[in-house]
């Protein structure tokens, strides 16, 4: 999900790129405004793991903000973890803006992570579940902290560190970058599992605007932990990842 303010940039529910949202619709005296954005990925990373099984993805979301800084939106995503679980549906609300003229921006909000059909091992069955996060953005920098006491409605906490770069090079090409670091209770208790509860992740790219879209490539990796953390199986593994995106 991409949209104007620094949770767009940040959350765990987007991709590497997405579109960043032109306003589609503004009311007369600016306070309210909508956006939307859609886009076909080579993959769908989670915080350097692939979540459809190292195929691409469809994605796509609906904003509305408010001159004041709050905002409130949806965005969803297809996902091949396992039989029941294929699609991913978030809705989030936030309060995005900057303290006085210092140039220095702030965004808090919550995000709920939904997956219809899917079934865990919660007494209620779902493995939906709530995030919250903040953040600080100046200049070209952005650091941002996700906090969840209940990851796949299990109960287990779960933070996600990430400090971003984002940087307009000449020839209307953007840079991103950023790095991650989760550390995770997910697998307490599991007598199963024997990897690291925390790893690394990050990415580097470039993003140029192209008849109409956006054209998106970049870099995505894992740490030797982010490895452990996915099973040792391929969706972890290092690879490319590139995207075609529009906003409207």
């Amino acid at each position: 999900m991409k949209f104007k303010t620094l949770s767009a940039m940040c959350l765990a529910a987007t991709s590497v790129f997405a579109a960043s949202s032109a306003m589609a619709w503004e009311s007369e005296d600016g306070a309210h405004s909508t956006s939307a954005n859609v886009g076909l990925f080579s993959d769908y990373m989670f915080r350097g793991i692939s979540l459809t099984d190292n195929k691409p993805a469809i994605q796509g979301g609906f904003d509305y903000a408010h001159s004041s800084g709050l905002y409130v939106g949806t965005w969803a995503s297809n996902l091949s973890i396992d039989s029941e679980t294929n699609i991913e549906i978030d809705v989030y609300a936030g309060f995005a803006n900057e303290f006085g003229e210092s140039g220095i921006g702030y965004d808090v909000g919550m995000l709920r992570y939904m997956y219809p059909g899917a079934e865990g091992s919660a007494d209620d069955g779902e493995i939906d579940y709530n995030e919250f996060y903040g953040g600080l953005s100046y200049s070209y920098f952005s650091a941002m902290v996700f906090y969840t006491d209940n990851f796949g409605n299990g109960g287990e906490d779960e933070i996600y560190y990430k400090l971003g770069f984002d940087y307009d090079l000449p020839y209307g090409l953007a840079l991103s970058a950023h790095y991650g670091y989760t550390d995770s209770d997910r697998f307490d208790g599991d007598a199963t599992y024997t990897g690291s509860d925390s790893y690394s992740d990050y990415s580097i790219g470039l993003t140029k605007g192209f008849a109409g879209l956006d054209w998106s490539v970049a870099y995505v990796g894992t740490d030797s932990d982010g490895d452990d953390f996915a099973f040792g199986n391929d969706e972890a593994d290092d690879r490319f990842v590139v995207s075609v995106s529009s906003s409207f």
